[in-house]
This record gives structure tokens, C-alpha cells and sequence, in this order.
């Protein structure tokens, strides 16, 4: 079911029986080195979060994904895919590649800088052949626009989609991924008017608590919902936090939630404590380098499910 409406999500959620043997985390992860590492002004046209005036330092990129590899090392497996000089910007894979169990989506960007990457065949067949995956490829349906767990957050333990409709994502975008998915519930919302994905403004917790940025959905009633959905067990970001990429955050384990070191500095020490509260430590990787490209630490990061 795919509803558009506050009341209609809280109710068919609440007519969701549970979900056995789903898993509210990744079993692995992947990532994909930044190589001549640069600003593409293409995605800057709709990326608030970028700014073209700064410059980039390639090797400092470089240093810091690897930091951030060998971190998320502690949580789970992780794998990295070279770059491609071709693509330099092409350090968000899980825009364009994401899994369900058994299952490799391939999706649909606006872009074409961010269209070439979905051609990458190294790891369409790391999927295919090495993991015997399925694959669903959207990339070449030029009637839509899905750029996969950037605008769809997914409460894997239930089956629940989360999907911000913008330029990056239009509502027969959510209609393929709710099918590619296998998603039981999917709720559709519009992002406010200066956002481009939704998972800058929400952070799933391993399915039972959330960080939001209330600043970034067009109706307040929407990350209301969210939040009531989630047993009111949520982080409220202000603007400043968002911008510093505070909502930009992921759990790949039932014990932690990353974030970038900006992001991290930004938390006052009451949400800190929450967080805790709710079971989660924070572990923090320093991004400086490749925030610059207006995406952070969640976007760097494909689930492999």
C-alpha cells in the first residue's frame, strides 16, 4: 500500500502485523573510492548543500574514505570498490545501487554525471555472479526518476518505506521502488522546497527510533507522523544541525549510529544522552573533504542486505 497522508500512514501502520526474521540492519556494507575526486555542477543545480566556490583536495578525500572503511569495519563487513576517474564525484553509491535480500536495484538518477555510475559492470556482477543476486536495473526508465535510499528510508525490520518526492525522486519513482523493494507499506511525502533527498532530513535507528529535521518536510505533520510511528523515540535536528549533515547518519548495527565529525560536534549533549537512551552510541568519521560534494556519511554507504 502506498498512501500520501499523515492519517493514512498512521493507520495502515498500525494495521501492520510484525515482520518475522527481518533484519533492521545490513549484513555487509560498500563503499566506493573517490578517485580526481571534484565538485560536479551538474548535481549542484539542486544540491542546496553544495557550494562550487570551494575547492577539493583529492588526496584528502581519499585519506578520509578510507578512515571512514575502516571504521565502519567495526560494525560490519565492508567492502570498497575502486573509483572511476570518469565519474569523480561518484562517492554516493547508494543513490544508485541499493539490495533486498537476494535482490540488487539499480536506480534511476536525474543527472547524467550520476547516470554513467549505473553502468559500472564490476559491481553489477559482484552482485550478480559472486552473490547470485537478481537484479532490478530502473536506470533506463526514462519515464521516472529514483535515486534509491537517498529519497526512500526503509524501516527494513517492517517493511516500511519512508519516500521524499523532490527532484530526485517522483511519485512513479516510489511506485518502482516500492515494487523493486517488496515493500509492504510505503509512505509518499514532499520534501520542502529547498531539499533534495530525504536522507539528509531523516536517520532511521535500526528500526525503532529516528533523527529528523522537521525544517525539511513541506507539511510539519509529516515528521509528526514519522515520529509517532517510531513510539516518539526521535532526535529533533535544528537547521544548523541539518546543514552540519546531523540527519545524514546510519545503523549498521543495533549498538551504534555513525555520523561525520561535523555532524557529531553539532549534537548537544541532550541528544546525545537520548541517543543513548535509546541504545545508541555514536561513532563519528571526519568527512570534511568530501562534504564538500553535499552529501556526508550515510550517502557514502550501500547496504548490503
Amino acid at each position: 500500500m502506498i498512501v500520501t497522508s499523515p492519517n493514512e500512514f498512521l493507520q495502515a501502520y498500525a494495521a501492520l502485523a510484525p515482520l518475522p526474521h527481518a533484519a533492521a540492519t545490513a549484513r555487509a556494507a560498500y563503499l566506493i573510492a573517490p578517485a580526481d575526486f571534484m565538485l560536479a555542477a551538474e548535481s549542484a543545480r539542486d544540491n542546496r548543500y553544495m557550494d562550487m566556490s570551494l575547492t577539493v583536495d583529492p588526496l584528502k578525500a581519499l585519506a578520509q574514505h578510507s578512515a571512514l572503511a575502516q571504521a565502519l569495519r567495526a560494525d560490519c563487513p565492508v567492502i570498497t570498490f575502486p573509483g572511476d576517474p570518469a565519474t569523480p564525484d561518484a562517492v554516493f553509491p547508494n543513490n544508485v545501487f541499493a539490495t533486498a535480500p537476494g535482490r540488487l536495484i539499480v536506480g534511476r538518477m536525474r543527472h547524467s554525471v550520476r547516470q554513467r555510475e549505473a553502468a559500472r559492470t564490476d559491481i553489477r556482477e559482484f552482485f550478480g555472479d559472486v552473490l547470485g543476486y537478481d537484479e532490478i536495473d530502473l536506470s533506463g526508465c526514462n519515464d521516472l526518476v529514483a535515486e534509491l535510499t537517498g529519497s526512500l528510508i526503509i524501516d527494513r525490520a517492517r517493511g516500511v518505506g519512508y519516500c521524499g518526492l523532490s527532484e530526485r525522486c517522483d511519485m512513479a519513482g516510489a511506485q518502482a521502488m516500492y515494487k523493486a523493494f517488496e515493500l509492504r507499506l510505503m509512505f509518499c511525502f514532499e520534501l520542502a522546497e529547498s531539499e533534495y533527498h530525504t536522507n539528509v532530513v531523516l536517520t532511521l535507528l535500526a528500526s525503532r527510533a529516528a533523527i529528523i529535521a522537521a525544517d525539511g518536510f513541506r507539511d510539519p505533520a509529516v515528521p509528526q507522523a514519522i515520529a509517532q510511528a517510531c513510539g516518539n523515540r526521535a532526535i529533533w535536528l535544528t537547521p544548523t544541525q541539518k546543514q552540519a549533515f546531523a540527519g545524514n547518519a546510519i545503523t549498521l548495527s543495533d549498538e551504534r549510529v555513525w555520523m561525520s565529525a561535523r555532524a557529531a560536534a553539532s549534537l548537544t549533549d541532550d541528544q546525545v544522552e537520548a541517543l543513548g537512551g535509546f541504545g545508541f552510541a555514536v561513532g563519528a568519521v571526519d568527512l570534511s573533504e568530501i562534504e564538500k560534494a553535499g552529501g556526508s556519511l550515510r550517502c557514502c554507504v550501500g547496504e548490503i542486505y
